[in-house]
């Protein structure tokens, strides 16, 4: 895979499709890998758009430049990763496609450059106006135990003895049975390897409630432009699972008023929190519906 040097990282990543295509911007999740979204990619290539697909800081090949930058994972860190990365590709308009943290990614970068993003859209993860995280029902903070435990020094040591087997369970219970085998866990637990996968995983769930957390200084800009955002002008569509055992449906309900450019919410009966893998064809005819609309 290709990489692209940033002020901190060196960004792997893989583009596919025409060159003079429109340029999407595939963004995976967590505990998940730029190689979940083979399938959408390649139905979105045969679509006519061109695809770019980066490992995420601290997944994958990608790695830090420096061992001195703090291992902030929050999202205004991401999306700015993502910024430098089409900046670095000479990309000027491009779309979002984000899946959990990716998500994440596609609202903070609608925030931060509307201008440049002309539509996007959001795979399991609700807006969060601000990007505020605030303390759910306790249905829902019972679905985000795993976030709870990484709170505890000591899961944070066992996460480090264990990191496949942490991210096992997460894929093992967040959707149906049977949507993955051994083969395609493994694969993508590759990812997983990379040296800072746990502190970058550590950093962005610990800083949500523990402000003690250590972030960045360098996207201080970011975060103040993201705490003063409330709605978004940039066309939304989501796509949720309906069997969702991590992110429950109801969270992306209702949020309408916060989309002034648009907001369309599928739900997909029977599917978790891996809409893309689980059910490539749909949420391949979605997006390209949504974006060839907004283009």
């Amino acid at each position: 895979m290709p990489s692209a040097r940033t002020d901190v990282l060196d960004i792997s990543y893989q583009v596919a499709g025409l060159a003079d295509a429109p340029p999407v911007l595939l963004v995976h999740g967590w505990p998940d890998a730029a190689r979940g979204w083979r399938e959408v990619a390649g139905r979105l290539n045969d679509a006519g758009w061109r695809t770019v697909t980066p490992d995420l800081r601290g997944f994958g090949d990608t790695r830090f430049r420096s061992p001195t930058t703090p291992r902030d994972g929050a999202g205004a860190a991401l999306a700015q990763d993502a910024l430098d990365l089409v900046d670095a590709l000479g990309i000027g308009r491009f779309v979002v496609v984000g899946h959990d943290w990716g998500a994440r990614v596609a609202y903070h970068l609608a925030a931060l450059v509307p201008d440049r993003v002309p539509a996007i859209a959001a795979l399991a993860v609700a807006y969060q106006p601000r990007a505020e995280f605030v303390m759910p029902d306790f249905a829902q903070a019972r679905r985000f135990w795993y976030q709870w435990l990484m709170y505890l020094d000591a899961a944070a040591d066992a996460i480090r003895r264990d990191p496949l087997g942490f991210a096992r369970i997460q894929w093992d219970t967040w959707s149906p049975p049977g949507w993955f085998d051994d083969d395609e866990f493994q694969a993508t637990a590759r990812s997983f390897l990379n040296p800072d996968w746990v502190d970058v995983t550590l950093n962005n769930y610990r800083a949500r409630f523990r402000k003690e957390e250590p972030g960045d200084p360098r996207y201080a800009e970011q975060r103040r432009v993201l705490a003063g955002t409330e709605r978004l002008t940039v066309p939304t569509l989501m796509v949720q699972g309906g069997a969702d055992s991590c992110d429950g449906p109801s969270l992306s309900e209702g949020l309408e008023s916060c989309f002034t450019g648009g907001y369309r919410r599928v739900l997909l009966d029977g599917v978790g929190h891996f809409p893309h893998r689980e059910d490539a064809g749909s949420v391949a005819d979605l997006v390209d519906q949504h974006l060839r609309a907004h283009w």
